[in-house]
């Protein structure tokens, strides 16, 4: 018995807090501690709306502790000097702490674990399934997703019992210093509400009821002109909500075969998130390089212009012009939209697949190393279940294909609005007179096209073909 810190990372929650409930099993009183860590702040990898929406959560973490008699202890600095300071000024006799798995995670736990005077003890609760428990038979990490799925499967489903609940009272020692969260409520971002009700109340809207947007995840998951899927990876990025609960969930929305198809696809989307952290956890050169080193050697052009171009939204294809806008503007993009300009950036451009990487990361509300860099070494064909370095997305099929009406495309680049849904996808093919009467005539209100597909696609391929040699 004694006081017990609970040191809040990812975790962003009270219920089904695995950390939390350790630290208020272990004594009689807790300290709910954030150290706000410069290394990551000034990270190359930093983005303010990011920021925004993690100093929100916590705000209302703080929140939810105070209405239940504890409050949130906030600190700046390194995290092993903070940390071990405060074990000293209130006689701890241990530290909680959610698992992470990041290189830069694994580190600074094994600093903190160093310089801690009392002990240190991490718990689950990051993914659905640790990178510890989802190993092939002889021990060693899956590298390929489907076998990998198929043992997650295996595994029994999480149970309502699993679930943690939220305590109902938090005992925090008083004289405790604090600092402030940085930020205000006006900067968080106004289309995603930070904090644990919200992720809630999404994952409610998206699971619950016969009409609930879960049971058409199979058919309109890929369409970014609908609101089809849930947007919780922000709140799952920090853990305003389990993932476990997420998946629990989605087990409990399958209620016949009708549903049972956008049942399983959304939780193949939980396995791949626990797959890109196994990944990142036991191959952690993907952080700075291609999982098959080989293609380290891909002679890159990395037109600075062209990407340039691409981060603007102004590269001439309007569904990857309407993708790269919607980031731009709300930091957050739909996943079918990620691989059309992932795809574009690598392949038709033939710009290094790390300097999208840096650029999402700096962008998304979401933004996670783990996901973010598996999903762009799939889309350039570098990593474990990588897409063939030989398939290579038609920006122009993609759009007539996933946004047929061209919906998505005119929400976002609204120099579009008035062209022919027949044109929508590929404008330069109108007569001039047509584009002047639609206000956009090609070259002046909207680029042309920065690239050839055809061409690119045929010097990408080469270009893949040489390493592969």
């Amino acid at each position: 018995m004694g006081t017990a810190i609970w040191w809040v990372r990812r975790d962003l929650r009270l219920t089904d807090n695995q950390a939390l409930t350790a630290a208020l099993q272990h004594g009689e009183s807790i300290v709910p501690v954030f150290v706000v860590d410069p290394i990551l702040l000034n990270s190359l990898y930093v983005n303010e709306r990011r920021c925004a929406f993690l100093f929100g959560g916590l705000r209302r973490l703080a929140a939810a502790l105070e209405a239940r008699g504890g409050r949130l202890i906030v600190r700046h600095g390194n995290p092993a000097e903070e940390l071990a300071a405060l074990c000293r000024t209130v006689e701890v006799s241990a530290v909680y702490a959610e698992q992470d798995y990041s290189p830069y995670a694994v580190a600074r736990d094994a600093r903190v674990a160093h310089a801690l005077p009392v002990p240190f003890h991490l718990t689950g609760g990051l993914t659905v399934r640790a990178p510890s428990e989802t190993l092939k038979d002889d021990g060693t990490p899956y590298t390929v997703y489907t076998p990998y799925s198929r043992r997650w499967r295996n595994h029994p489903p999480p149970q309502r019992s699993d679930i943690l609940p939220a305590p109902h009272t938090v005992s925090v020692p008083a004289a405790i210093a604090s600092g402030e969260v940085p930020g205000n409520a006006a900067d968080e971002p106004p289309n995603f509400v930070p904090g644990e009700i919200e992720a809630e109340r999404r994952l409610r809207h998206f699971v619950d009821g016969l009409a609930a947007p879960i049971h058409d995840y199979a058919n309109h998951r890929d369409r970014p002109d609908l609101e089809g899927t849930s947007q919780l990876s922000p709140y799952l990025r920090f853990g305003m909500i389990s993932a476990r609960l997420a998946a629990l969930e989605a087990y409990d929305a399958s209620t016949g075969a009708t549903t049972a198809a956008g049942v399983d696809i959304w939780l193949s989307e939980l396995i791949w998130r626990d797959f890109y952290m196994t990944i990142l956890h036991h191959f952690p050169h993907v952080r700075r390089g291609s999982f098959r080193p080989e293609y380290d050697a891909i002679a890159w052009q990395n037109d600075e212009a062209l990407f340039a171009a691409w981060c603007a939204g102004q590269t001439g294809y309007p569904i990857v012009d309407a993708a790269m806008r919607q980031l731009a503007a709300t930091g957050w993009m739909h996943n079918r939209s990620r691989m059309v300009v992932a795809s574009f950036l690598v392949k038709d451009l033939l710009i290094d697949w790390r300097w999208g990487e840096r650029w999402f990361m700096q962008q998304l509300l979401d933004g996670d190393l783990a996901a973010n860099n598996g999903g762009w070494q799939w889309s350039a064909g570098t990593g474990t279940d990588a897409a063939p370095y030989f398939r290579i997305f038609n920006p122009v099929a993609q759009g007539q294909k996933f946004d047929p009406d061209g919906a998505y495309v005119r929400r976002w680049v609204p120099e579009l609005q008035r062209v022919p849904t027949r044109f929508i996808h590929e404008p330069w093919k109108m007569a001039r007179s047509d584009q002047v009467r639609a206000g956009c005539p090609i070259g002046e209100k909207y680029p042309a096209p920065i690239v050839d597909h055809g061409a690119a696609r045929r010097r990408v391929l080469a270009a893949y073909a040489a390493v592969k040699g």
